[in-house]
């Protein structure tokens, strides 16, 4: 199973977004809190439908309540602006989590040095000048590369 971690997301819509994809591709999304917004906001609802009954979502106080947790994933891969690997460049397992900062911030920088710069990644983009695109845009995108390497995992137990 591939993991989604959202690391304090700040935009309803995205997270909804992203949580649509993740029930459609049978992905585990985990919200990492604090949240920008609450979880029963309109827009959340909008962009994930009726969809989010259907979402393994886990919510976590923080990141070391994440780290505890017995659904966490196995490898973090930290999908950042500040990495100098690409994506297409790893070779994903089954089990593994990528991570996404929030749409205001990233990640702090104690959470980039944790996870190390070996499995920092980045989506390459043509315009130097332009600094990264849509959280739920470059999490779809990261995640069926994930998918087309390992394939779809296995559906969440009720």
């Amino acid at each position: 199973m591939l993991h989604i971690v959202l690391f304090q997301p700040e935009i309803p819509q995205n997270t909804g977004s992203i949580g649509r994809m993740c029930a459609l591709s049978g992905c585990r999304l985990h919200l990492v809190h604090p949240l920008g917004f609450e979880i029963t906001d309109k827009h959340l609802k909008r962009a994930g439908m009726d969809y989010w009954k259907s979402l393994d979502v886990h919510h976590h106080d923080d990141w070391a309540a994440l780290q505890r947790s017995e659904h966490a994933p196995r490898r973090y891969w930290l999908l950042t602006t500040h990495a100098t690997h690409s994506f297409w460049d790893v070779s994903y397992e089954d089990g593994d989590g990528l991570v996404f900062g929030n749409e205001g911030h990233g990640v702090p920088d104690w959470l980039h040095e944790e996870i190390g710069a070996d499995r920092r990644i980045t989506i390459p983009h043509q315009n130097p000048d332009l600094r990264s695109m849509n959280l739920s845009t470059a999490a779809g995108i990261a995640t069926y590369e994930v998918i087309r390497q390992v394939g779809f995992g296995s559906r969440p137990e009720a």
